[in-house]
């Protein structure tokens, strides 16, 4: 008798971890680790997961009193070193075991199951996919001799249509109407073999994007050498070893990863990469597709069910074996990979905001831990974390290595960067949106017949607007923040729950103060369509001005074609959010311009300043990646901080000092590991309460231990959202505590508390 360790699928931290179950002889060869299976549960039957088999019965349990499988609902979506990942998730990231799995199952499967009929097994709901077979027909060596009777032109005129090769069926049907009943009378006779042909949905990637090429140079830098060099003892190694490259924008960095990953397919491993934005997936995917072909399946969420369930299956199937995506691709059912590779590691986008709320870059070091690769972090400015460990020496079992790429490839150099300090303009006059260097630069540069890159990290027309007489500001009802104005359709907008309001221009009536009734509302503060319409004005005819934030990338498809207009325009302007900061590699573009730095740098967040220079150092090295020299103008209002001058010296130093100083005084990471626990509910009394309980028990567990500090409760910086009120938990443990186990025996501590949501954050990246 077989026996299987199944997770539950129930939402409930009561029945965390793996039971018991017996494999009935019908079901044991399907049974496997990663099916998806129905099981007994008390008076009930619920959706499981395999995690682990054995021969052994439960040692803790009678054989006969094993409950047995009621079904094997699907096929393996995973293997026993996934299992082993998903295990290390639940504990490090205080979550269920069943949260840790789900993101290992096929795309678009549910925890639901239907009968179609009484009596017939139990069906797995998942949101329309699965496999898609087409039937394709062709000729047989016996058509050579036979001919149709003349009262069959259907036949005739299929086998004529399959003379020049083989057919979808659903093709010759809507092109000679009765098709398939010919097909299949010829069927029968030998003449013609249909045969069902996997169909793989969707475009998989492709581009017209000049940047997705990817041209093998004649040689490769010094600093290319150095990190191929360390890619290869680390995979060579197969100890999941670590290797930091850390290369200005621009040094070739992709170049250096095609090659390793080249290296990995010829050794008889795959390959996983994961880039921070879906607008980088179109241009990164063409450039391994000009390498590897369609050895390459594509994984990220503006994907339908369907398309991302037929390239998950084509990993699953060893058809693909170089995986590139965001995030998620991360869970990808490859076998061996012999590379783990993560672009731009720096990014917050690597960090998951919900359950299990984990880090891509620690859930990859574990995963080339347990699968005996290498993993290959890539970035310009690495996060803090990344350089700490690579100091070290060593994290968790595994050596870090860095290694630099200070040169760019060929002719190319980086930008000359420029800060103009906003207050001096304000000071002389200016009162535009565009300091007087910026406008000249954006006149000079539409003038040679060039490309420029303008970055605003706000989207809209204006931040807010506010009463002229009174002050008001127009907050979201349900949340505490307030509405930004959209001139495009004259509506306000809660950027936190996405309500909108409409809004119509003075003077109308509708145009009013909600405090006060005052016609006189003013807008305040920059938005991309506000830089979009004053662009415009600024630009001579024939310079495009493509924008592109979270307002014109909605549609399926969206990233890519603004990225193809731009591309193919002779002159050009690109307005963006941060999306268009990472990654791009347009070798016209000469000049790029931030129009307000400040934006991140305010908030109240200790990876302000990080993120700021991150953002910006990015955001300059799109230009200058051509033959012309570029230039990058920052406007600030904070013209001294270290993160301007590091970016204006390319000097990381500058930055590095100030910052890790601050972070060590306050014992924030990379000196601290931090939590962050949110609680939310419809009741203020209700969450005060439990906050206090959950802030007292992690007091109570932690003591006096020397590294611990629990701050807080106190009200989220959002202290309402969605009618919920928020407050929040904060603690500091030492670098190698266990801040999950411990955190996660304290939310288990109180139970369950009506009326409150609560959510464990561990190495907490939103302060908000």
């Amino acid at each position: 008798m077989a026996y299987a360790s199944v997770v539950l699928d129930i939402p409930t931290r009561a029945l965390d971890g793996a039971f018991d179950y017996a494999a009935p002889e019908a079901l044991a060869p399907d049974a496997v680790v990663g099916a998806t299976v129905l099981a007994p549960l008390g008076g009930r039957e619920v959706v499981g997961y395999v995690v682990a088999v054995s021969e052994e019965p439960p040692a803790s349990v009678a054989p006969e009193k094993v409950k047995p499988l009621a079904q094997v609902l699907a096929a393996p979506a995973f293997d026993e070193k996934s299992a082993e990942v998903a295990a290390w998730m639940a504990r490090e990231y205080a979550c269920p075991l069943a949260d840790a799995v789900r993101p290992f199952l096929a795309p678009g499967q549910k925890v639901k199951v239907v009968r179609d009929a009484p009596g017939d097994p139990w069906r797995l709901v998942s949101d329309s996919v699965g496999a898609v077979d087409e039937r394709w027909a062709g000729l047989t060596p016996a058509a050579a001799d036979w001919r149709p009777r003349r009262n069959a032109p259907r036949q005739r005129a299929v086998l004529e249509a399959l003379a020049a090769g083989p057919q979808r069926v659903a093709e010759l049907s809507a092109t000679i109407p009765g098709a398939a009943s010919a097909v299949a009378a010829l069927a029968k006779r030998g003449v013609v073999a249909v045969e069902s042909r996997r169909q793989v949905r969707g475009s998989g990637g492709q581009t017209s994007l000049s940047s997705a090429a990817a041209p093998r140079p004649a040689q490769l830098t010094a600093g290319q050498q150095a990190a191929l060099a360390a890619i290869d003892a680390a995979r060579e190694a197969a100890n999941g070893d670590v290797v930091l490259v850390d290369g200005v924008t621009g040094s070739g960095k992709t170049e250096v990863y095609l090659d390793a990953i080249e290296r990995s397919l010829a050794s008889g491993r795959g390959a996983l990469v994961l880039v921070p934005e879906i607008s980088l997936t179109a241009q990164t995917v063409g450039r391994f597709r000009s390498r590897f072909g369609d050895a390459v399946a594509v994984l990220h969420s503006r994907l339908s069910a369907g398309e991302r369930f037929d390239q998950w299956d084509l990993v699953r199937q060893g058809v693909a074996r170089v995986v590139v995506g965001a995030r998620s691709a991360l869970f990808a059912p490859l076998s061996d990979p012999g590379l783990i590779i993560i672009d731009e590691e720096h990014e917050a986008s690597y960090k998951q905001d919900k359950n299990p709320r984990y880090h891509a870059r620690d859930v990859a070091a574990r995963m080339a831990r347990a699968r005996g690769c290498a993993l290959v972090l890539g970035s310009a400015t690495p996060s803090l974390e990344a350089l700490a460990r690579c100091r070290e020496g060593s994290w968790r079992g595994a050596a870090w290595t860095r290694v630099s790429m200070p040169e760019r490839p060929g002719a190319s150099r980086l930008p000359e960067v420029r800060v103009v300090d906003m207050a001096e303009q304000f000071r002389g006059g200016g009162r535009s949106v565009f300091s007087a260097p910026l406008s000249d630069a954006l006149r000079d540069c539409a003038s040679r017949g060039e490309k420029a890159v303008l970055m605003l990290n706000r989207r809209g027309f204006a931040n807010f607007l506010m009463c002229r007489e009174c002050g008001c500001v127009p907050e979201c009802p349900s949340c505490s923040c307030a509405l930004t104005y959209h001139e495009r359709g004259h509506y306000l907008a809660c950027h936190t729950c996405g309500r909108t309001w409409p809004v119509r221009a003075y003077p109308d009536p509708s145009c009013s103060c909600p405090n006060c009734g005052s016609r006189y509302m003013g807008a305040y503060g920059i938005g991309t369509q506000r830089v979009e319409d004053e662009l415009r004005m600024l630009l001579p005819e024939g310079v495009e001005v493509i924008r592109m934030d979270a307002d014109t990338t909605r549609a399926k498809g969206a990233h890519q074609r603004l990225l193809e207009e731009f591309d193919a325009a002779a002159s050009a302007v690109l307005v963006g959010t941060q999306m268009i900061a990472k990654g791009l590699d347009f070798p016209e573009v000469t000049l790029v311009g931030v129009i307000n730095a400040d934006t991140m740098l305010k908030l109240p967040d200790f990876r302000a300043a990080e993120r700021t220079y991150g953002l910006l150092e990015q955001v300059a090295g799109r230009a200058g990646r051509g033959e012309s020299p570029g230039q990058v103008i920052v406007q600030t209002y904070w013209a001294s901080h270290p993160a301007m001058r590091a970016v204006e010296g390319h000097d990381r130093a500058l930055f590095l000092e100030a910052e890790l100083a601050e972070r060590k005084e306050a014992c924030y990471p990379p000196y601290s590991r931090l939590g962050n626990v949110v609680l939310w509910g419809k009741s203020d009394a209700a969450c005060r309460m439990a906050s206090k309980a959950l802030a007292d028990a992690v007091r109570a567990s932690v003591g006096e231990k020397p590294g611990w500090e629990v701050l807080g409760p106190t009200d989220c910086v959002k202290a309402r959202v969605k009618d919920n009120f928020r407050r929040h938990v904060m603690v500091k443990s030492p670098v190698d505590a266990d801040l999950g186990g411990v955190l996660g025996a304290a939310v288990s501590s109180l139970g369950a508390l009506k009326g409150i949501n609560m959510s464990v954050d561990i190495d907490a990246y939103d302060m908000m």
